[in-house]
């Protein structure tokens, strides 16, 4: 059988399936859910500063299996209560992953302080959120932005930063590259496309919020663009994230140049045993296309083949 286990910014994984921000991650239990069920490594909610209640309903509109629009608003119990979740998730034998949001740089690197004290294994920043005012892509939306956040929090903990990338920019390969110069040790991308919905009959947005962020299998081609953008222009390990829901999808990731992949809305439709079954699933097409792991598919797509990037 393949083997599956990756090495992203040094962190060992068992199996390069992450539990992707904003599903699922709610408390320690269905963080530790998620590690059970075959994920091979989790993150957190986006946690600020403060609790945040987010948008009023509705927030979420899913459209069959091809994808889901939400304005959750960033809801999250604040970085003073949070730590007990990610003791619990820990307790469970998780490696966490912390994820966080803030305003500014300096926002950005006392939250890191204090969630690096949790003992999670690395922090992913929140640069990328849609509909947030004041935070996500409103603040890391430009590569002078997105370099000062990454810089701030890299000086300010030793652990791995990992920094999540927008696809609503002219150039999220350009954000990428601007995370590279100020100290992270990956990317993640994508965070969700910024969308609407129309309610015609009642001749309002659908969400509350009105504008949103859609997610799923739609977004795969997008994801798959910026994850190849990257791959070409930088030397940074990337985390895939979009419309991952079979083993087919990773591995089209993988060979765009992904070292890991985030899985989130698989999850509201097949539930949390996909963990198990896209690992499965990678491991058995490995095998049928004589990939002996999981590593060596990372930019098999790209001329050249892998060894065209050199490694970092």
């Amino acid at each position: 059988m393949a083997e599956l286990g990756v090495r992203l910014a040094g962190l060992e994984l068992r199996n390069p399936f992450l539990l992707a921000s904003g599903i699922w991650g709610e408390s320690g239990v269905s963080l530790g859910g998620a590690w059970s069920a075959g994920a091979g490594g989790v993150i957190t909610k986006s946690i600020g500063s403060v609790p945040r209640a987010g948008y009023p309903n509705p927030t979420i509109e899913t459209y069959d299996r091809w994808g889901m629009l939400n304005a959750m608003g960033l809801p999250n119990p604040g970085i003073d209560e949070y730590p007990t979740e990610i003791a619990a998730a820990r307790a469970a034998g998780a490696p966490v992953i912390g994820s966080i949001f803030g305003a500014t740089p300096e926002e950005f690197a006392e939250l890191a302080r204090r969630m690096a004290a949790t003992g999670v294994l690395a922090l992913e920043l929140n640069l990328s959120c849609p509909h947030a005012e004041g935070y996500g892509t409103e603040v890391g939306g430009t590569p002078e932005e997105v370099e000062a956040i990454v810089r701030a929090v890299s000086r300010a903990v030793r652990l791995p930063v990992l920094a999540k990338i927008t696809p609503n920019s002219a150039d999220p390969a350009g954000l990428a590259e601007a995370a590279e110069r100020g100290g992270a040790a990956a990317v993640s991308a994508i965070n969700t496309v910024r969308a609407l919905a129309i309610d015609v009959r009642l001749r309002r947005p659908v969400l509350a919020h009105g504008l949103g962020g859609l997610s799923g299998s739609a977004i795969k081609p997008v994801g798959l663009a910026c994850v190849w953008q990257i791959y070409e222009r930088t030397r940074l390990p990337i985390v895939g994230v979009g419309g991952i829901s079979r083993a087919e999808d990773a591995l089209e990731y993988l060979m765009a140049g992904a070292t890991a992949l985030e899985v989130g809305t698989a999850i509201a439709f097949d539930g949390i045993s996909v963990f198990g079954r896209l690992a499965d699933g990678l491991a058995r097409l490995l095998d049928e296309l004589g990939i002996a792991r999981a590593a060596d598919a990372v930019g098999a797509a790209h001329p050249g083949g892998a060894a065209a990037r050199p490694s970092r």
